[in-house]
């Protein structure tokens, strides 16, 4: 399966916290995630990883993530 843009979501990392700038679900702010180190280690490994945003409780299901970006299994950008 090839990850393209549309499959990526954006995180920032703040200290040991990672922040998601915009729920892809329900468009809040700044949400912070209860994503742990241990798990974003898994993630940059390309194990797969479920996040849970707290604001709505949408699932994202993380295959990889870089520095930047979380690479998923579902088609976030370009919705509306």
């Amino acid at each position: 399966m090839k990850l393209t843009f549309e499959y990526t979501w954006p995180y920032e990392r703040m200290m040991n916290d990672i922040y998601i700038s915009e729920c892809p679900f329900c468009k809040k702010d700044n949400v912070l995630t209860s994503f742990k180190e241990e798990q974003m280690n898994l993630a940059k490994e390309a194990i797969k990883q479920i996040l849970i945003m707290p604001c709505c409780h949408g699932k994202i299901t993380i295959l990889n993530a870089d520095d930047d970006y979380f690479y998923t299994d579902e088609k976030l950008r370009g919705q509306s």
